[in-house]
């Protein structure tokens, strides 16, 4: 995935907005919280981190080009960091992306959720 997919993707999220910061990282968030971060590479692919289920993150850790997000999953945090597309090809990392963007909306606020027009989302 390159950083213009990634960016282009993040942005036909919901609310979804975005931001460049942390030392140049493509950061996105909805109702101002963190869902997805481009950047912080140590390789020439594009890293991607995202949050996921205490579940997701077991198993997705042990994955090849996947792993625990630095500074995140360290301070407890359920996040995982895309390194390579070896075990998650970029649709699987849509769908994940999708995904966090959906569980850091379920942790807004209900006034913000209502403002944003994601109630229905608590049914699911």
């Amino acid at each position: 995935m390159t950083l213009d997919d990634y960016n282009r993707f993040c942005a036909s999220l919901p609310h979804a907005t975005h931001v460049v910061q942390w030392g140049g990282a493509h950061v996105w968030k909805v109702g101002g919280k963190v869902f997805a971060v481009g950047g912080w590479s140590d390789g020439a692919a594009l890293a991607v981190t995202f949050k996921c289920s205490p579940v997701a993150f077991d198993i997705l850790s042990e994955q090849p080009g996947l792993r625990p997000a630095p500074y995140l999953a360290s301070c407890g945090m359920k996040w995982i960091q895309r390194q390579t597309d070896e075990a998650m090809d970029d649709q699987a990392l849509c769908e994940y992306l999708a995904e966090s963007h959906r569980l850091v909306t379920l942790g807004l606020t209900r006034k913000l959720q209502r403002e944003l027009g994601f109630t229905a989302w608590r049914e699911r």
